[in-house]
């Protein structure tokens, strides 16, 4: 990352552009992680359904579809962190580990908690997807996923890790 020369300025502005980043001041807010959390939850979601919709089409048994799933979750979570780091400017590589920092163990929590559950839930794993089963079973699992997760990324975020890393290339 390139940093431009900038005239000099007074410290106090500096801090006073500051005020509210959570990253910088090591606070975080319920309502930053629910929103970083429901980030995550939007790539999960999006690979947990497209991983069952492949795997149940191509008639592949539960772990196989699982294991697809996942790791479409993780990819899709990283590609929407991914998509926002990127548009800062910040190279491919520098921008991956980024992505990765924000986002590996919130997705990893996310993707524990909502197979866990998809697994325990009697009939959900072997549910078509034309089934009301599947769906009840998989917004469930999702929400308490999302659920689970928001106090690891407040946590996170107030340490300066996980999303708070992300923030940083916001302004």
């Amino acid at each position: 990352m390139q940093h431009e020369a900038h005239a000099p300025h007074d410290h106090t502005d500096h801090q006073a552009h500051h005020t509210g980043h959570h990253a910088d001041t090591g606070k975080a807010t319920w309502s930053t992680a629910a929103r970083a959390t429901l980030h995550c939850l939007t790539g999960c979601a999006i690979g947990e359904v497209l991983g069952m919709v492949v795997g149940t089409a191509l008639g592949w048994g539960a772990a196989p579809t699982m294991a697809l799933a996942i790791a479409l979750a993780f990819a899709f979570g990283y590609a929407l962190t991914l998509r926002g780091i990127l548009s800062a400017g910040i190279a491919f590589r520098a921008a991956f580990k980024v992505a990765l920092a924000a986002d590996t163990l919130s997705i990893t929590v996310m993707e524990i908690v909502d197979n866990g559950i998809m697994t325990l839930w009697p009939g959900a794993m072997d549910a078509h997807l034309d089934e009301p089963l599947f769906w009840t079973a998989l917004a469930l699992s999702l929400g308490v996923a999302f659920a689970l997760t928001v106090p690891v990324n407040k946590w996170m975020i107030g340490r300066g890790k996980g999303h708070a890393v992300v923030h940083r290339y916001h302004h």
